[in-house]
């Protein structure tokens, strides 16, 4: 509501955030030993997520690049995961497009998966909130995730290999997505894109250079702009009838 304070509604969104990171720390610890292992210095590792702050996107350079995989290949496949990022910030817009500029770079800097999939959800639910209660709550969510995905980076980079196979902490990779991305299935057209693009991505996971995740991606984006389109016409039919 508009009468909330600024400050319940930054501890809201702290709250809202804080589950993350039972998988923020294993994410990027593992980030870390692998981008070491890859051939990565500390600081290079470090840098890489402050600059790129994109879990999915590094996972994908680093690991490409682990295999030998040409350098544009990698960058084309980092770009292409994260694509997702342009259609978080299209649907953000009619939120914080008012900002100030300077307000709306933070933003695009802390618009990672976390951030979106909270603030959007609350944003729908309180549309009577201000630009600035908006950006309180959006900003606050960063504040557990963020700063331990730079730590733990470093954390992982530091002690790379001496950590136990027995610890599988490339669990957390799925579960992040998986956390994310369920309560967010809400039509016919999320549904649709999710099914594609995961037999896809299955059935293309042969492919050179790890391709098959790019193809599967766009067939899934493909997928999901056609049942919409569909649902739309059918919805404008029903109206005029």
């Amino acid at each position: 509501m508009a009468t909330e304070t600024t400050k319940s509604i930054f501890w809201r969104g702290v709250r809202d955030g804080a589950p993350f990171i039972l998988v923020i720390i294993p994410f990027s610890t593992l980030f870390g030993v692998v981008a070491t292992e890859a051939g990565l210095s500390v600081f290079e590792t470090l840098t890489m997520s402050v600059l790129v702050i994109a879990g999915a996107a590094q996972f994908t350079a680093v690991e490409l690049l682990r295999n030998d995989v040409p350098t544009v290949i990698a960058l084309v496949s980092a770009l292409a995961v994260n694509l997702r990022m342009a259609m978080y910030s299209a649907s953000l817009t009619p939120y914080l497009g008012k900002a100030t500029l300077g307000q709306r770079a933070w933003a695009a800097y802390f618009l990672v998966d976390q951030t979106f999939a909270c603030s959007v959800l609350k944003f729908e639910q309180n549309p009577d909130w201000t630009i600035g209660q908006r950006l309180t709550y959006f900003f606050a969510v960063a504040v557990p995730i963020c700063p331990l995905w730079y730590l733990f980076t470093v954390i992982g980079a530091l002690i790379g290999n001496s950590i136990p196979e027995s610890f599988a902490l490339d669990f957390a990779i799925p579960i992040t997505f998986l956390a994310l991305i369920a309560p967010m299935l809400r039509t016919r057209a999320h549904l649709a894109a999710a099914f594609v693009s995961v037999v896809a991505a299955l059935l293309l996971n042969g492919l050179v250079y790890n391709l098959g995740l790019l193809v599967a991606g766009i067939l899934g984006m493909m997928a999901g702009a056609q049942v919409e389109l569909i649902d739309s016409l059918r919805k404008e039919r029903e109206g005029g009838a």
